[in-house]
């Protein structure tokens, strides 16, 4: 799955060290619940991750567990969320992918621009 969240109101909060601490997350999440993120990266307003995972699971459950964590390692780091107490917008936007165009995702996601 290409799986891409956004901050409350896209506002551009993340910067290159706080987006380290999201793909840190992520990852530690996709091992506790048995999934792997293939890719990762981010902008100041939003992230893009590529997604492995089993039937067993269901996206809800992977989106919900990946922006819950997500945000409050974000804030207990120190971090300041666009608004109050959320870091992400209710929303997000899956599609699934698979065979040839993985490679090509994949270097979609590598390319985006990074803050420093």
């Amino acid at each position: 799955m290409h799986l891409v969240c956004v901050t409350k109101y896209r506002r551009p909060v993340f910067t290159g060290e706080s987006l380290d601490l999201i793909e840190k997350t992520f990852r530690e999440v996709a091992e506790k619940m048995n999934f792997q993120v293939l890719e990762f990266n981010g902008e100041g307003n939003h992230i893009h991750a590529l997604i492995e995972y089993p039937p067993k699971l269901s996206i809800s459950q992977i989106v919900n567990a990946l922006k819950g964590v997500s945000s409050r390692r974000y804030g207990q780091a120190g971090y300041k969320k666009p608004h109050k107490e959320a870091l992400w917008s209710p929303s997000y936007f899956a599609v699934s992918v698979g065979g040839a165009p993985l490679e090509v995702l994949k270097e979609y996601i590598r390319n985006q621009e990074k803050p420093s």
